[in-house]
């Protein structure tokens, strides 16, 4: 089996990870990685490295000056090593065929300024395609990255991501806005917007696992507090895993009023008192 030293990177900000000692022979490809469904690899080429991101940025070589074009989108990014007998010309030569044959309109072709290797850049529409060659000692390879050109989805709110800024700082945060039908644990609607803030922290924040505390203040019975507060974190909880969030990523308890953060001596206090604690665990 041949082994030889990696020591191309990808132009593109979407990094593969370096791969210091290559041992994939022509033709076989690293394990979990797949072939483009965009377009049809050289014959008798190998994947060894493959990336995806849903978001993400690439420049694409568009001139002979090696001017770019920075295309921010969904990036699907290949190396593929190829058998000592091709060559990167050949290479970027049938890149380039089978774009044309597919509908796409070549932008550049050739080799740039700064570097001898060809290079092909490509697009249909928001979809583009570039494919660069480079060889390692006696191997050719080539690097496809494939772009579909699109506007990042808006994942987080700004009260989502000033939640997640507070938690990550101070591992806690009390949350008001969560409210219930009077002295039930039943969400009200109101509590919509406040949710899916912290449906979009979890959802972002992939690792995290958080303890949801519930609080009440003193009005009415201590044990009926405590009985109250751990069904609504619950109810919360519920509502989090109901779309989609790992249930052994919660944790929940009622505190009823025993951790007050306001006097119950007027409405405000209570009111302050009255709220849901993250706390990151």
């Amino acid at each position: 089996m041949n082994r030889f030293i990696t020591r191309t990177v990808l132009a593109a900000s979407i990094a593969l990870a370096a791969v210091p000692v290559f041992a994939q022979e022509p033709g076989k490809d690293e394990e979990g990685c797949k072939p483009s469904a965009l377009m049809s690899r050289m014959p008798g080429c190998g994947i060894y490295e493959c990336a995806k991101k849903d978001f993400d940025s690439f420049d694409a070589v568009i001139n002979k000056a090696a001017e770019t074009k920075t295309l921010e989108g969904e990036v699907e990014a290949l190396r593929f090593v190829c058998p000592a007998n091709a060559s990167p010309l050949q290479l970027v030569r049938n890149a380039e065929a089978a774009l044309k044959k597919s509908g796409y309109v070549v932008v550049f072709t050739g080799s740039h300024a700064n570097n001898d290797n060809p290079v092909v850049t490509a697009h249909k529409g928001n979809q583009w395609v570039s494919v660069q060659t480079n060889t390692m000692n006696e191997f050719p390879t080539y690097e496809q990255t494939a772009v579909l050109v699109k506007e990042m989805a808006q994942e987080m709110s700004a009260t989502a991501q000033a939640m997640s800024d507070a938690i990550a700082k101070s591992g806690k945060l009390d949350v008001y806005g969560i409210t219930f039908a009077t002295g039930q644990a039943t969400i009200t609607p109101a509590s919509d917007q406040v949710l899916s803030d912290l449906l979009a922290v979890l959802t972002a924040n992939a690792d995290w696992k958080l303890r949801i505390e519930g609080h009440t203040d003193n009005v009415g019975d201590k044990a009926a507090n405590l009985k109250l507060s751990n069904a609504r974190a619950a109810a919360v909880a519920a509502w989090l895993t109901g779309k989609g969030i790992d249930a052994g990523r919660l944790s929940v308890a009622g505190l009823g009023d025993t951790q007050p953060v306001g006097p119950n001596t007027t409405d405000e206090g209570r009111a302050r008192n009255r709220r849901v604690v993250l706390i990151k665990q």
